[in-house]
């Protein structure tokens, strides 16, 4: 039997488990990050919409990953430091994943057989997003250059449940 959003999990930075079942009801966007990527500076467009939404149910889960171009040299630890510091990032950093290949992610793997990008389901670049319903259902793909203020009203629309 396929998983469910619900049934699967993922390690914050620190490595504690963090089940996406704890996160039923809330409206997610799930974006693998990396640090030297020419989309960095969406982090802080990110955290500006984590912001506004946050107290309305609105969960931002980054996961750094390394899997194009080495863009991503830090560990999570030092990728929270570093969003953080360099960003303003307040929102939930993970671990370190792969989001393609055999090593890909149980999540990531999830995602994008559930969510297909043009052409492929193979996520192509960092800072790929997928909206996530209160519901756990992948209702939008992102492209990477597709910055978060063009699709701040998916976000409000599915947070008021239109």
């Amino acid at each position: 039997m396929k998983a469910q959003f619900y049934d699967l999990d993922a390690k914050d930075e620190e490595g504690t488990l963090v089940k996406m079942s704890d996160l039923k009801n809330k409206v997610l966007l799930i974006v693998n990050t990396a640090s030297e990527c020419g989309f960095k500076n969406q982090l802080s467009d990110l955290e500006t919409l984590y912001q506004k939404y946050k107290d309305e149910g609105f969960v931002i889960l980054a996961f750094p990953s390394d899997n194009f171009m080495n863009q991503e040299p830090l560990n999570a630890t030092e990728a929270k430091e570093h969003y953080h510091c360099d960003y303003g990032v307040t929102f939930p950093v993970m671990e370190k994943v792969d989001v393609k290949g055999k090593s890909i992610h149980p999540l990531y793997k999830y995602l994008t057989e559930g969510k297909s990008g043009l052409l492929t389901n193979r996520i192509k670049w960092n800072f790929t997003k997928f909206l996530v319903s209160r519901e756990g259902k992948i209702v939008y793909r992102y492209a990477p250059q597709r910055a978060p203020a063009s699709f701040e009203e998916d976000v409000k629309n599915l947070l008021r449940g239109l």
